[in-house]
C-alpha cells in the first residue's frame, strides 16, 4: 500500500534534504518545487548523484528530458502528472493558501501521488487543514537544527557581515545596494525575476566572500541555501499583485528562517525604515508558532472543454468542501474571459481541441509582471495567430522579435525587461504545438537568455560592487559618507533623519532641515538624488503613451506623480510642457524629457480631439468654406458644440455645406452643431483642462456618459456647449441627442397629420431624462400640452407653439415689470376676481385684463423656436377647437395668456424661458 506522509516543520529542519534522499532511494521519483531557481539547484544536486542521463528538469522555461530519465525535478506547475513514478514529493505546501498560485499546490496535494510513497513538505500550519481533507496520512514533525533570535533594529551602515537585507520592491533593493556599495564595498543582489544563470553568479559573489552582504526580495525565503547569519527586514509590507498588504507572521518567519544554517544559530531584525516587530510576532517567529492555515485556494480540475463558455463555467464551479475556497483571482482565468469577450477570438469557440488551445494560451505566465491588462494584450495578440490548433507562429516574425531582444547593451532595468520577454518566448518554444521548429527556437532562446543573464550579472556587479568606500558626497564636510535613502513614498532620509521628500523630479526640504546642518545635509540629499532624478528623466524621455496622463490641474503625470505642468500657448489646443523640478540634472537630460512630454501632449490632443486638431493645424484639408467654415471656427474656439437655436435660419449651413461639415467630423442641424468625437468622456475632460489653462478660468466637466443632467445653478452656457450640451430649462441635454429628439418630435407631428399629436413617454429615454422632468425639455422644444385626460389630468395630446406666438411672448416679457418674489407681499395667482370676470393677479405687479384673453404671438428669437422652424405654419382651422377653452377660464389657468399653453404638470409659465446670456450662470 502506498504511503502518504506529511513532513512538517519550520525552515532549516532538513525537509527537502530528506525528500531527496527518499526519492533517490526509489527506482523512479518526482519532486515539485516552488521556484525555478530552486528546481535548478536541486537538479544539479541529483545529477551529481545519479548522472545527467537519469535526471529530467521540467519548468515553464526549461525542459531537459533524457530518454532514460528516472528522476524528475520540476516546478509545481510543470509536474507531468501523467508520468508514473514510485516516489513523489511536493515542497512548500503552505503555498496552497496563496491567492495567485495556491490552487495549483492544492491540486497537487489532492491528486498527485507516487505509487509507493508520497511526501508533503511544508510548515506546521498545514497540519489541521490536511486533517480537514480526510486524508489518511502519517506525520513527521521536524525541529529546527538551530535557534532563531530577535536582534533588534540596526542602521544599514551598522549591520554585521554575512547579513541578508530583504526588501519588497526592485527600487528598494537597488537603493539599499547602492548604499552598501558606498559604505561597505558592495553587495550581491538576488530577486525572483533573475534567470538561474544570473542568480547563481550573484550568489557566488556572496558565498565566495567577495562581498559580505546580500540584498534580496522575499524569494530568498523559498529554500535558497545561503550562509546567512542575520536577516534584516527593510520593510514589512509588499504588493502581492492586487494590493499592498502587511506580511503575516508566518511569512516573516519563512524569510527570517533563512538566517542560520544547520547548527549555526540565526538572527533577525529591522533596518532602514522598517516598522519594529511587535512582541507577539517576535515570540511567534522565535518559537515557530503561527496561526494555522484555515483555507486552501482551490479551482476545479475536472474541466469541460466543449465550448469556451462551458470551460469558464467549470472553472468557476465551487468546491463541496468548506476548507477549499474557490479562487476568483487567477490571471489565466481572467485572460480566458477576455478571450471569450473578444469578437475576433472566442465568443463562439466550440470543440475540445480549440478550447484546449485557448486555455493553453491563457496559462502563459506573466514573466514581465505587466499586470492583467498588459499581459492580457500580449496573450490576445498571440491568440489571433494561434487560436486555431493547427496554426503555428511564423518563423520570420519570431526571428525578428528575438533579434530585437538579443541585445546586451543597456542598463539593469532594460536588461531585465529583455530577460522577462525572452522567458516568454522560451516558454513558447517548449510548447511543441506553438512553433514550426520548436527544437531550433529552444536553442536560440536559451542562448539569448544566457547572454542577457551574463550581461545583467555584469551590470549588477558594476553598479553595486565597488571597493572604494571613501567616496564622498560633494559639499559634505564630514569624512565618511552619509547614508541617504529614498523610500517608496519619496521620503528622503540622511542618517535616519528626514530632510524632505522627492516628489517626481522635485526635492522638497523639510522645514526643520536646518537642525541637521541645514545646507550641508540638503546638498548631500541633492547630490545623492542626482542619479535618481537622471534615471527618472531618462525614463520619462522614453516613456510610452500609456505611462503618461493629464490630471485635472493641467499637470502631466508619470508613475502617479506630476512631473510637468502645461503652460498656455497661442491657442487652447497648443499648450506646452514645463518640467516640475529636475533643475539639477544636465541640460540635455531635461531637454530630452521635455521634448518627449511635448510630443506626447500633441499626440494626446490629436487622439482625443482629432476633429479640432485637424481644424486647427490642417484647416485646408477640411475643404470647408463660407458658412461651414465659420461654423467650424465657432466649434474650434468653443469646444464640443454650438447652440444654433437663436441663429438666423438664413445664416445656417445648407445641405451641401452640412455634407462637407460631416466629412470634416462635424454634425450640423437646426438645434445645434457638434463634434461627435469631442463628446466622449475623455475628450470632455481634456477640453475642460485645456480651456481652463488658456484663460485661467476653471471649467466644469459634464457627468460621464450622461444623455442629460439637471443643472445646479452654476453652469455657464459656454461651459455647457464646450462639453457638448445645450440648456433646456433646468436640464442640460447633449447636443446630438437633442437633435435626435427634435427629429422624433417632428416625425410624430408629421405622422399625426394635424396640429396636435401624441408624445410617447419612451422618448424621454433618448436623452436619459426622468419622466417628471420631460415636460421641461419638451417645453424647451416649443412643445406644450394641447389636451388632457379629464379623469387623470395626464396630457394626451401635444402641439408645437407657433413662432408668432413665441415672438409675442418675448415682447410681453420684455415689457412686464419685474415680479416680487413670494413672501414679500406678492399674492398667489388665480385667487382674485373683478367685476368684469376673471382677473389674473400677481400681487401689486399684476396687470388686469377684461374679456377673452388675447392670442399670443410667437417669439422668433426664443431659444426654443428652432423646432418650430422644422414644421409648416399651423393651419387656421385648429383655432375653432380652442374656442370652448377660452370661454371658461379657470383658476389654474388664470395666470396664462392662453389655456393651450399650460404645461402638463407644472405651474411654470407657458412661454419658453429665455436662455441666460453666455456670461451668466443658470438660475
Amino acid at each position: 500500500m502506498a504511503v502518504l506522509k506529511a513532513i512538517l516543520g519550520p525552515t532549516n529542519t532538513g525537509k527537502t534534504h530528506y525528500a531527496l534522499e527518499r526519492m533517490m532511494a526509489h527506482t523512479t521519483g518526482m519532486i515539485g518545487l516552488p521556484l525555478r531557481l530552486l528546481a535548478r539547484e536541486v537538479y544539479d544536486r541529483v545529477v551529481k548523484a545519479k548522472g545527467p542521463r537519469a535526471v529530467a528538469l521540467v519548468t515553464g522555461e526549461e525542459r531537459i528530458v533524457p530518454d532514460q530519465a528516472r528522476y524528475w525535478v520540476c516546478t509545481v506547475e510543470s509536474m507531468p502528472l501523467d508520468q508514473r513514478v514510485a516516489f513523489l514529493a511536493i515542497d512548500e505546501i503552505q503555498l496552497a493558501e496563496d491567492d495567485e498560485r495556491g490552487h495549483v499546490f492544492t491540486d497537487r496535494i489532492l491528486n498527485a501521488r507516487g505509487t509507493e510513497e508520497t511526501l508533503l513538505l511544508g510548515a506546521e500550519t498545514m497540519r489541521e487543514v490536511l486533517r480537514e481533507l480526510d486524508f489518511e496520512f502519517e506525520t513527521d514533525t521536524r525541529q529546527r537544527f538551530s535557534e532563531l533570535r530577535y536582534g533588534g533594529s540596526k542602521k544599514l551602515t551598522k549591520l554585521p557581515k554575512r547579513t541578508a537585507i530583504v526588501a519588497f520592491s526592485a527600487d528598494k533593493v537597488y537603493a539599499i545596494a547602492e548604499v552598501l556599495r558606498r559604505q561597505k564595498g558592495g553587495s550581491a543582489v538576488v530577486m525572483g525575476g533573475l534567470s538561474p544563470r544570473t542568480r547563481n553568479a550573484q550568489v557566488e559573489l556572496y558565498q565566495s566572500g567577495e562581498v559580505d552582504y546580500l540584498v534580496a526580495t522575499d524569494a530568498i525565503g523559498m529554500g535558497l541555501n545561503l550562509d546567512v547569519d542575520r536577516i534584516a527586514f527593510a520593510g514589512r509590507s509588499k504588493f502581492d499583485g492586487r494590493r499592498h498588504r502587511w506580511l503575516s507572521a508566518a511569512e516573516c518567519g519563512q524569510i527570517a528562517g533563512r538566517a542560520g544554517r544547520f547548527r549555526d544559530d540565526g538572527e533577525f531584525g529591522e533596518t532602514n525604515d522598517c516598522p519594529p516587530f511587535e512582541e507577539d510576532v517576535i515570540h511567534a517567529i522565535e518559537n515557530h508558532r503561527y496561526e494555522p492555515v484555515a483555507e486552501l485556494q482551490w479551482r476545479n480540475s475536472d474541466l469541460d472543454y466543449r465550448s469556451i463558455k462551458s470551460l469558464i463555467a467549470s472553472l468557476a464551479r465551487k468546491s463541496p468542501q468548506p476548507v477549499l475556497r474557490q479562487n476568483p483571482h487567477g490571471l489565466d482565468e481572467w485572460v480566458l474571459r477576455r478571450m471569450a469577450e473578444d469578437e475576433g477570438i472566442g465568443p463562439d469557440i466550440r470543440g475540445p481541441r480549440k478550447v484546449r488551445r485557448l486555455w493553453d494560451l491563457a496559462r502563459l505566465p506573466d514573466f514581465r509582471k505587466a499586470g492583467h491588462e498588459g499581459h492580457g494584450r500580449l496573450v490576445l495578440g498571440l491568440a489571433e495567430t494561434l487560436a486555431d490548433p493547427d496554426a503555428r507562429l511564423g518563423e520570420d516574425a519570431l526571428s525578428r522579435r528575438l533579434a530585437e531582444l538579443d541585445n546586451t547593451i543597456g542598463d539593469i532595468g532594460l536588461l531585465q525587461q529583455r530577460l522577462a520577454m525572452i522567458r516568454t518566448w522560451t516558454y513558447a518554444a517548449f510548447r511543441p504545438d506553438w512553433l514550426e521548429n520548436p527544437e531550433l527556437w529552444r536553442e536560440t532562446t536559451r542562448a539569448i537568455e544566457d547572454r542577457l543573464s551574463d550581461a545583467l550579472h555584469e551590470a549588477l556587479t558594476l553598479r553595486f560592487v565597488d571597493r572604494r568606500t571613501t567616496a564622498l558626497i560633494a559639499g559634505l564636510k564630514r569624512e565618511d559618507v552619509l547614508t541617504t535613502d529614498v523610500s517608496e513614498a519619496g521620503e528622503v532620509t540622511i542618517e535616519g533623519h528626514v530632510v524632505g521628500k522627492l516628489i517626481g523630479l522635485s526635492f522638497a526640504p523639510e522645514t526643520n532641515a536646518s537642525t541637521l546642518e541645514g545646507r550641508t545635509l540638503r546638498s548631500a540629499a541633492l547630490t545623492a538624488l542626482e542619479p535618481i532624478i537622471a534615471d527618472r528623466l531618462k525614463a520619462i524621455a522614453g516613456a510610452p503613451e500609456a505611462a503618461l496622463d493629464i490630471n485635472e490641474d493641467g499637470q502631466i503625470v508619470w508613475n502617479g506623480v506630476a512631473v510637468a505642468r502645461l503652460a498656455p500657448g497661442p491657442h487652447w489646443l497648443a499648450p506646452s510642457a514645463n518640467l516640475i523640478g529636475g533643475e539639477s540634472a544636465e541640460l540635455h537630460q531635461q531637454e530630452a524629457a521635455t521634448t518627449r512630454l511635448n510630443e506626447w501632449i500633441g499626440t494626446e490632443i490629436a487622439k482625443r480631439l482629432p476633429t479640432h486638431f485637424k481644424l486647427k493645424f490642417s484647416p485646408d484639408e477640411t475643404g470647408l468654406d463660407g458658412l461651414a467654415r465659420g461654423l467650424a471656427f465657432r466649434l474650434l474656439e468653443g469646444g464640443a458644440a454650438a447652440d444654433l437655436r437663436q441663429e438666423d435660419r438664413a445664416l445656417l449651413p445648407g445641405p451641401e455645406e452640412r455634407a462637407k461639415l460631416k466629412e470634416a467630423g462635424i454634425r450640423s442641424g437646426r438645434i445645434a452643431a457638434y463634434v461627435p468625437d469631442a463628446q466622449k468622456p475623455a475628450s470632455q475632460r481634456l477640453i475642460a483642462v485645456l480651456q481652463s489653462l488658456s484663460d485661467d478660468r476653471q471649467r466644469r466637466v459634464a457627468p460621464e456618459g450622461a444623455g442629460s443632467f439637471e443643472l445646479d445653478g452654476e453652469w455657464l452656457d459656454e461651459d455647457l456647449t464646450a462639453q457638448g450640451y445645450l440648456r433646456f430649462g433646468k436640464r442640460a441635454v447633449r447636443a446630438d441627442l437633442a437633435e435626435r429628439l427634435g427629429w422624433e418630435l417632428s416625425k410624430r407631428r408629421k405622422e399625426a397629420g394635424k396640429a396636435t399629436f401624441e408624445v410617447p413617454t419612451d422618448l424621454a429615454s433618448i436623452i436619459s431624462c426622468p419622466l417628471e422632468d420631460f415636460h421641461v425639455v419638451l417645453k424647451g422644444f416649443g412643445v406644450v400640452a394641447a389636451q388632457k385626460d379629464k379623469e387623470s389630468g395626464a396630457v394626451t395630446l401635444w402641439r408645437f407653439q407657433s413662432r408668432a406666438f413665441q415672438e409675442e411672448q418675448r415682447k410681453r416679457r420684455e415689457s412686464r415689470p419685474p415680479r416680487k418674489p413670494r413672501g414679500e407681499g406678492a399674492r398667489p395667482a388665480g385667487r382674485h376676481k373683478g367685476k368684469g370676470g376673471h382677473r389674473p393677479s400677481g400681487g401689486k405687479s399684476g396687470t388686469s385684463r377684461r374679456g377673452a384673453p388675447r392670442e399670443r404671438q410667437p417669439d422668433p428669437n426664443s431659444p426654443f423656436a428652432a423646432l418650430a422652424a422644422l414644421l409648416p405654419p399651423e393651419p387656421p382651422k385648429p383655432k375653432k377647437k380652442r374656442k370652448p377653452k377660452k370661454q371658461k377660464p379657470t383658476d389654474s389657468t388664470a395666470t396664462q395668456a392662453s389655456p393651450q399653453a399650460v404645461p402638463s404638470d407644472t405651474d411654470a409659465p407657458a412661454a419658453p424661458e429665455p436662455t441666460p446670456s453666455k456670461s451668466t450662470p443658470d438660475a
